[in-house]
């Protein structure tokens, strides 16, 4: 028999942007159901995305350091030969996204979010009906917030299965590969390839396009590429998968010679796309924005009191902007005037090293005189070099109006700048000029001097350079 269930606001998806709406709508009193059918509670960032790659690249990270020492040593230091036991690293990584599952349960239940896990299909835009474990529900809402998240894409010659993966299939294999072929030089195919390549895996990277993050400047990527090509990554750059049996992957390269790469396994990165399939979404009546979910800046749909959030609604598909926009949502719906409208939102790319990029790059001022641009090495920051954060060639630069000194970007490349992120999308999202950074005292030793001697620097007075 079919149990039917109203209630004010119906969340599809529990990804980030979903349960953090599931969580808001809860604290502001509003009667809400949140339908997990997917990767589970935190979406595809907590289960197989952004939480668990980062646990990977931490202990191959741990491995790299142990390995170092072996042999001649490094600092000082000397050790034995490191072992690598895959399958443990895959179960402390599994724990780690236990642990968070049970803490957003936890939330949502103390916001008194009802979780139903089953996967929805719309007959309307305020309709669903949940396939269950204990037999279907039929729910109907006031409110719709769409939060289904993304897919890995899928190339029609290199279907996933068997030893062609996804970052999914990746993230949980019992043993390091030998041979490990990455199609996509993206940031989900370097994060992982250079994880592996750590851990002992022999790497190669294939591309179409002629360089490595192309959606980053040349001088973001360099050194991303110095590491793998120091590190004995094998690159292919302008060039273009084939099919793959045998253990061979067909690879056509820059100059169209067809040719052959040995490959244990092929992990597929080309992308993700919206999760727009097997949930009736075409019974809604929402407009479309090409593969996406058109919204306003309200994350309206042109359906009234459909909303929609994360990588539904477009570029760029990153966990936090999900987040940002199911509070906004949330805070609208319990009838509060907000908008979402951030003058930006941060990307990093956990790659060797790590790249960070807010606000406007070079390729968006190219050609204008009216902007200053800064750039102060690593190299130059005493913390830097005591934690061998020196020597990769990273560094912080700004971009800033030369009218009144407005920042306008800001980007770094090196180790650990993912935790200077945060940093630079506050300066820019409160209108920030360089005198501001100036004015502060930064806290030394730190990495974050190299952020205070570029904005000197863009004044025309840098202290250690």
């Amino acid at each position: 028999m079919t149990q039917t269930l109203k209630t004010k606001v119906l969340i599809i998806g529990a990804g980030t942007g979903g349960y953090v709406a599931g969580i808001r709508c809860g604290q502001l009193g509003l009667d809400t159901v949140l339908v997990d059918g997917g990767d589970g509670l935190g979406g595809t960032c907590l289960n197989v995305g952004c939480i668990p790659s980062k646990a990977i690249i931490h202990a191959a990270g741990k491995y790299e350091t142990v390995l170092k020492a072996a042999g001649d040593g490094t600092l000082g230091i000397t050790a034995s030969a490191p072992a690598i036991d895959l399958s443990k690293t895959v179960a402390w990584k599994d724990g780690i996204v236990r642990k968070l599952n049970a803490g957003v349960a936890a939330l949502l239940k103390k916001a008194k979010v009802k979780v139903i896990k089953g996967w929805a299909e719309f007959t309307d835009a305020k309709t669903c009906r949940v396939e269950t474990a204990d037999g279907p529900i039929l729910i109907t809402a006031e409110h719709v917030i769409l939060a289904t998240g993304s897919e890995p894409v899928e190339l029609p010659f290199l279907p996933f299965g068997g030893d062609v993966i996804s970052s999914t299939e990746a993230l949980s294999l019992p043993d390091v590969p030998k041979k490990l072929v990455v199609v996509g030089g993206g940031y989900i195919g370097l994060e992982l390839g250079i994880a592996f390549r750590k851990l002992g895996a022999e790497v190669a990277i294939v591309e179409m396009a002629d360089r490595l993050l192309p959606l980053y400047d040349k001088a973001l990527t360099d050194p991303v590429q110095k590491w793998l090509e120091k590190h004995g990554v094998e690159l292919f750059l302008g060039a273009r998968a084939g099919g793959f049996g045998d253990g061979k992957l067909n690879v056509t390269d820059k100059d169209g010679n067809p040719m052959q790469l040995d490959a244990d396994k092929v992990l597929v990165t080309v992308g993700r796309r919206p999760r727009t399939q097997g949930w009736g979404l075409e019974t809604m009546g929402v407009a479309m924005d090409g593969p996406f979910v058109k919204i306003d800046n309200r994350c309206a749909t042109s359906m009234k009191n459909v909303w929609a959030v994360g990588d539904l609604t477009g570029e760029p598909m990153l966990a936090h902007k999900g987040s940002a926009q199911g509070e906004v949502v949330a805070e609208i719906i319990a009838g509060h005037d907000r908008v979402f409208d951030p003058v930006t939102i941060a990307a990093v790319c956990f790659t060797e090293p790590e790249i960070v990029s807010a606000g406007l790059g070079p390729q968006d001022v190219e050609g204008r005189d009216d902007v200053i641009q800064s750039v102060f090495p690593f190299a130059a920051i005493g913390r830097a070099l005591a934690i061998e954060a020196g020597e990769d060639g990273g560094f912080v630069r700004v971009i800033a109006s030369k009218a009144d000194h407005r920042i306008l970007g800001i980007q770094a490349v090196g180790q650990h700048v993912s935790e200077m992120s945060n940093s630079f999308a506050q300066m820019l999202e409160m209108g920030a000029v360089l005198e501001d950074v100036a004015g502060t005292i930064h806290v030394h030793p730190t990495l974050g001097e190299a952020f205070h001697e570029a904005s000197l620097r863009a004044l025309g007075h840098a202290i250690h350079i």
